[in-house]
């Protein structure tokens, strides 16, 4: 399909390993337009700075930066919040850990249905995934499957839909995935905590770590220590 035949679609893109494997999917099916949230996260400049060199990697335009005040603000995460210390995490316990952003997704959810529906762009896509992850509660089908009801209520013609290719998928079929699209996992990012190299030990690099392990590929990012994949 000619590219001009393609319909619109807005990718909502953080700069992390899922974010940019759905990005790839996306582009490969719509024109898309990308947007980043930044939330006063500790990692938020060189989250950015993935996403802009995502974009552009994939030749993604437009593109939207926003910054959203409320979330640091409201704190409660050790994400947004300097004295909740990040935990080295050997991704087990069945509790929400403290790096849960208290609602994050319906506020980056808003943004992109918004510009959605100014852009005429039919499809939201999002990299929420449920299994092998942190436990969030905004990453659950149930979320989603709500939000889009609350769209069809609030939006001027209903039509708008989040779409999330991923959220049944494994890490390590991720990786496979995005390397089957060429997903630059090269200019990604998703350590928890640090900027200038990932720590590889809170539960965002481990996880990332394992899911490359499991799928017989070789991670491109540099890490500071590697935990013991178990």
């Amino acid at each position: 399909m000619l590219e001009a035949q393609k319909s619109r679609a807005v990718v909502l893109l953080s700069g992390g390993m899922d974010s940019c494997v759905c990005a790839a999917l996306a582009a490969r099916d719509h024109r898309v337009a990308a947007v980043h949230v930044s939330y006063g996260q500790r990692t938020e400049t060189r989250e950015r700075e993935s996403f802009l060199a995502i974009a552009e990697r994939l030749a993604i335009e437009p593109r939207l930066l926003v910054r959203n005040e409320a979330l640091k603000a409201i704190g409660g995460s050790a994400l947004t919040d300097p004295s909740i210390q990040v935990p080295d995490s050997p991704v087990s316990g069945p509790a929400i850990p403290v790096t849960y952003v208290p609602f994050r997704n319906a506020h980056l959810l808003a943004v992109a249905v918004s510009w959605a529906e100014v852009l005429g762009a039919a499809k939201v896509y999002i990299g929420a995934v449920e299994q092998d992850s942190s436990g969030y509660p905004d990453c659950r089908p149930a979320y989603y499957q709500a939000f889009n009801q609350v769209i069809r209520a609030g939006t001027k013609d209903g039509q708008i839909e989040v779409i999330t290719p991923l959220i049944s998928m494994r890490k390590h079929e991720i990786v496979r995935l995005g390397l089957e699209l060429g997903a630059p996992f090269d200019l990604t990012w998703s350590c928890y905590s640090r900027e200038d190299r990932a720590c590889g030990v809170c539960d965002s690099c481990v996880l990332r770590l394992r899911a490359f392990d499991e799928a017989g590929a070789r991670d491109p990012l540099p890490y500071a220590r590697i935990a013991q994949i178990v």
